[in-house]
């Protein structure tokens, strides 16, 4: 695994997330609790930044059309989306996000 630093914990709000660039992959990166996700910051149904999205519940919303997207597996809840969107591996230290974005942790490829 190759993991790369994609931004300061500090950096990640607690109500939305953060796009951040890692590896040529945009992503959107979000704290649930003591966790923080990494997920392919486009929404699978629209050209729609994840990352402009509220984060709740473990979810975060695209705010286009109102999908909500699990920040473990990717997997929507809601229509119209319902294709996943690609998650990555995490891994916290200190204060830095790292993030591996040579594979998947759902299976999907991102766009």
């Amino acid at each position: 695994m190759a993991f790369e630093l994609a931004c300061a914990l500090s950096d990640v709000p607690t109500d939305e997330a953060l796009g951040v660039t890692v590896g040529g992959v945009d992503l959107a990166v979000a704290r649930h609790e003591d966790e923080v996700f990494a997920l392919q910051d486009l929404c699978s149904h629209a050209a729609v930044a994840l990352s402009e999205g509220e984060v709740e519940d473990c979810t975060v919303e695209c705010w286009l059309h109102g999908s909500r997207f699990d920040l473990r597996t990717g997997k929507p809840s809601g229509f119209p989306a319902t294709e996943p969107v690609a998650t990555f591996p995490v891994e916290v230290r200190d204060d830095g996000v790292y993030v591996d974005v040579s594979g998947t942790l759902n299976g999907v490829r991102p766009s």
